[in-house]
């Protein structure tokens, strides 16, 4: 248990360093694309409040929950399990939650190298006329070398800021890229408020509609509010690793879903006025958003003032990278922190020992992830046609990580801070040893013991037999 000490794994420096990192590994970039077309097409400003409604009573209990098991047992996303569940079998969730940060960071590296090379052909004018999208990025992903060169770019450019650290690594450049994200979004909501059209567009993302709120609408908001905070996969529970005695974890987890949430809202504050100022243009979610509409979108707005255009188009695409890359040092930091641990306490005499220098369980891990990587940037290409289970290498990946180790990592995890893990111990962390009010406790316990494992069971059996909530 938390014993208040310094750790020799580091931590994080201050408040800010806190929530700045952990809102960093939720915010993504499923937040600027997925978020905003979800909002439109069902119920808009009533979307998001049934939303936020399941951010607060379900994503953020779980969230909170992660961080108990972190700063408690001041260890990775296995190690917290081995010291708080020593023999209990589910350990396992800890070794999903490796498994999820290697395969996630893979895949996701694929998509963030597309977004590097659109912000190097943004920044090079390359983005400008009139063009067929759709083929520049067929063409674009199904080459067989060049995606290769930018995935490993933006692995080697995550592995360079893990493997500084908690404190002059992550924490350092999360104060610096979160603030940059932030101020970027709202120089574009500006922008984009200007665009004509931008009434319509803003009316089709904030108009509530309450009639297109069904159940099945609640269950993608459900399934969204999970997703889009990063919870049951062990990031979460590998910072908290690194919390001081002080921090507060309660108003740390509220702090981090309300950016979360602003992120997201935002986004579309960006891309509807955007979309809506080109007659003709669709909302589609996903890659096709990113890289074939809104090019063609920057494009066709600005084209009596092509600077604004390109001015617009350069910092929407480095937002982008900026979420990816904050999202991305989460999902490395799992495997190495997990890799780096000295000493993993199962009781109080004995341990285990197998740790790695940082340096060189970092090396570790972005070789597997580039290796990994380029397998699933090749389905896209010359493997296009290697299947598994009628799925590409990329898409198996996703299926693995969204249908099975992320809800069986947060049912796992709320189940055992909510029935097993000591009462007196999840109190003191609560409450940072009874300098914090009790209030909230008696609410918390309660939905972590009953309402967050329902919850996430609701959406892990909807995923897994109706859809996708990505």
């Amino acid at each position: 248990m938390d014993s208040g000490k310094p750790s020799h794994r580091g931590s994080f420096g201050t408040r800010l360093g806190v929530i700045l990192a952990s809102a960093g590994s939720a915010v993504g970039l499923g937040n600027i694309w997925r978020f905003p077309t979800e909002v439109g097409n069902n119920g808009g400003a009533a979307f998001i409040l049934v939303y936020f409604g399941f951010v607060l009573f379900l994503a953020l209990p779980v969230m909170v929950c992660e961080f108990l098991m972190g700063r408690s047992s001041r260890s990775n996303t296995v190690g917290a399990w081995k010291v708080l569940a020593p023999g209990s079998p589910m350990i396992v969730a800890g070794y999903m939650g490796i498994l999820a940060g290697v395969l996630i960071l893979s895949f996701y590296s694929v998509v963030a190298a597309w977004t590097l090379d659109y912000t190097f052909m943004s920044l090079t004018n390359q983005l400008t006329g009139d063009q067929d999208y759709a083929k520049i990025f067929q063409t674009f992903v199904s080459n067989p070398w060049k995606p290769l060169v930018f995935l490993a770019l933006f692995l080697l450019l995550t592995h360079w800021i893990v493997v500084r650290g908690v404190e002059r690594g992550i924490e350092r450049y999360s104060k610096l890229m979160m603030p940059l994200l932030l101020v970027i979004i709202v120089v574009l909501a500006v922008y984009a408020a200007q665009m004509p059209g931008a009434e319509a567009g803003l009316s089709y993302l904030l108009r509530p509609d309450f009639s297109k709120v069904t159940p099945s609408v609640a269950l993608s908001a459900m399934g969204q509010a999970l997703f889009s905070l990063s919870v049951g996969i062990g990031c979460l529970t590998t910072y908290a690793s690194y919390f001081r005695r002080e921090t507060r974890l309660m108003s740390s987890a509220l702090s981090v879903c309300l950016i979360d949430t602003l992120v997201a809202v935002m986004s579309g504050f960006i891309i509807f006025p955007a979309v809506f100022s080109v007659s003709g243009v669709g909302v589609d979610a996903g890659p096709g958003l990113v890289f074939i509409t809104l090019p063609y979108v920057f494009n066709s707005a600005f084209s009596t003032m092509p600077v604004l255009g390109y001015l617009f188009s350069g910092l929407f695409y480095l937002l982008l990278i900026l979420a990816a890359l904050t999202s991305s040092i989460s999902m490395h930091e799992i495997t190495t922190a997990f890799l780096t641990d000295r000493s993993v306490q199962k009781n109080v005499n004995k341990s285990e020992n197998y740790g790695l220098p940082r340096r060189r369980a970092a090396r570790i891990v972005t070789l597997v992830c580039i290796l990994l990587g380029t397998a699933c940037s090749l389905s896209f290409g010359p493997w296009k046609e290697y299947t598994l289970c009628g799925m590409g290498v990329f898409e198996w990946f996703d299926y693995v990580t969204a249908k099975f180790c992320m809800p069986l990592g947060a049912l796992m995890i709320s189940i055992f801070v909510g029935w097993y893990m000591p009462h007196r111990e999840v109190r003191d962390q609560l409450t940072n040893w009874g300098t914090l009010s009790v209030r909230l406790y008696g609410i918390f316990r309660f939905l972590a013991r009953w309402v967050a494992p329902l919850g996430v069971a609701i959406v892990f059996l909807n995923e897994l037999f109706y859809g996708t909530t990505k």
